[in-house]
């Protein structure tokens, strides 16, 4: 009885230290999400303002006809996939990563019709394993990436496209939708939808200089890389909700086994109590 006792403490000195670095990486995985809500937040007005400024030339010029803005015949696909450098973030990874495999069996008979560009450790494994065609990864993102970050990446994709290398780019990413829900997501980024110029009148009274279609060649590939740092930040925010509710379910959890053990504890050392009083009075009235 005593080992079991000895046992029995172990693991709930055991618990207790999970717990304790359980509960501490929730704090931390509250805070950075804070601090990526607002990062996001504070990008979106520049895109915001990309964007009026490209449908206001697209949407009043007849002789706009950029390759980014114009649907052609789909021969190939690129997926930009987004994930996380680290786990113990539920199912963050593992329900982006089952989205992306169930979509590229649904759209694509072999490997040799589609491409993808990974960011994040896990992405980049789970497709080295599966023999994917991978064109380029990055790895090691800071919590507070920086669009330097993703520049090389992001123009690559933008640039393939342009050059026909592939004739659709998607992006691969979990949506933030709140702390609590995380939506894994395929947005199709090139070309740009043109239901987005509907509605958009042109009243702005810009002037430009050089000509608009030069403008307007220079202005989307700048504004595609932004959208897929809007993506990347928003993912970001999503890992640290995802984190954050993982772990406090693992600190829930950890109480509730602790309680149990300390409950079970308590029963056997009150057991061990009984037995050494029985076997004192036994003695006792042995020797009587």
């Amino acid at each position: 009885m005593a080992a079991s006792m000895r046992d029995i403490k172990e693991s709930i000195r055991s618990k207790n230290k999970t717990m304790q670095i359980t509960k501490a990486m929730k704090m931390v995985s509250a805070s950075k999400l804070r601090r990526s809500q607002e990062q996001a937040t504070a990008a979106r007005p520049y895109a915001e303002k990309m964007k009026d400024v490209i449908m206001s030339i697209a949407s009043g010029s007849s002789n706009i006809n950029h390759p980014m803005m114009v649907s052609r015949p789909v021969k190939k696909t690129g997926y930009l996939v987004i994930s996380s450098d680290r786990g113990l973030a539920g199912g963050y990874n593992s329900n982006l990563l089952r989205l992306m495999t169930n979509t590229v069996k649904e759209r694509h008979a072999s490997n040799d019709d589609y491409v993808v560009f990974s960011i994040g450790r896990k992405a980049l494994d789970f497709f080295k394993k599966r023999n994917t065609p991978l064109i380029s990864s990055i790895v090691g993102l800071s919590d507070s990436p920086q669009f330097s970050d993703v520049k090389a990446i992001a123009s690559q994709a933008v640039n393939f496209y342009a050059e026909e290398k592939f004739d659709e780019l998607y992006i691969v990413y979990n949506e933030f939708v709140n702390p609590v829900v995380q939506r894994p997501v395929v947005k199709r980024l090139l070309p740009l939808a043109s239901d987005e110029l509907e509605g958009v009148s042109n009243k702005t009274p810009y002037e430009f200089e050089p000509s608009e279609e030069e403008v307007l060649a220079d202005l989307l590939p700048r504004y595609a890389e932004t959208l897929i740092y809007s993506a990347l930040l928003d993912a970001k925010a999503s890992e640290f909700a995802a984190r954050m509710t993982a772990m406090t379910s693992a600190t829930d959890n950890a109480t509730a086994i602790i309680e149990r053990l300390t409950l079970e504890f308590n029963r056997a050392r009150q057991a061990a109590i009984t037995q050494e009083i029985a076997e004192i009075v036994g003695g006792v009235a042995a020797l009587s």
